[in-house]
């Protein structure tokens, strides 16, 4: 009895190695598709509804507005009233604008910020298995990539990529607390001219301007 629980002991242990590297290529895989899928992504516009659910589920907030993407780096996030706010990316800075405060935050474009999930799609897809674990499901014609964070330090620590189609259909965040932000894209139009000057912002007059500046390295 003693040699056949050895035997199964150093079976198991020989298993989990294989079982390992089926998992990691599975997520290679998964990371591999999804690469597939946004790199072809040059600019893209869509409307968008967005609804902050806290973590038993109840609505805390429902808003909409309009997005456009030029990739690498230049993003523009508009949200209509009454939860007024503009996110604006020229490639170099963010700027964040709350018209009802009269307040504009302007940070740098640097490895931090782009861990928010709206400004992730504008990075490079070929980067996402070095930052995030990958995994895919598939049901018909839509399929979801679950990318969970490698880093600490991040806003979110799961994030959801639905596309129906091949095409972005609706992005989902949850973040420690178990609170989640869904956001439904509609009316979307990919690889299409979009004026540079909607990636550029100056800030109105009168407006309160906080720079902050990177995060010092080690």
């Amino acid at each position: 009895m003693r040699k056949m629980k050895m035997l199964a002991v150093a079976g198991s242990l020989l298993l989990t190695p294989v079982l390992m590297t089926q998992a990691a290529l599975a997520d290679q895989a998964s990371a591999d598709r999804l690469t597939h899928l946004l790199e072809p992504l040059k600019t893209y516009s869509a409307d968008f509804t967005q609804q902050i659910l806290d973590a038993s589920g109840s609505s805390l907030q429902d808003t909409s507005g309009h997005m456009w993407l030029s990739r690498p780096g230049h993003f523009r996030w508009a949200v209509n009233e009454p939860y007024r706010q503009l996110v604006v990316s020229d490639g170099d800075e963010v700027s964040l604008y709350d018209p009802d405060l009269e307040q504009v935050t302007i940070q740098p474009l640097d490895d931090r910020v782009t861990h928010t999930p709206a400004l992730l799609l504008s990075g490079s897809a070929s980067e996402l298995s070095d930052n995030y674990d990958v995994s895919r499901q598939q049901q018909g014609a839509s399929e979801t990539f679950t990318l969970v964070p490698q880093a600490n330090d991040t806003l979110f620590e799961q994030l959801k990529l639905t596309f129906y189609s091949e095409k972005l259909d609706a992005l989902q965040m949850t973040d420690s607390t178990g609170q989640r932000t869904a956001i439904d894209f509609d009316n979307a139009q990919t690889n299409v001219d979009i004026d540079p000057a909607q990636f550029q912002f100056q800030a109105p007059e009168g407006a309160d301007v906080i720079r902050e500046q990177s995060p010092a390295t080690p």
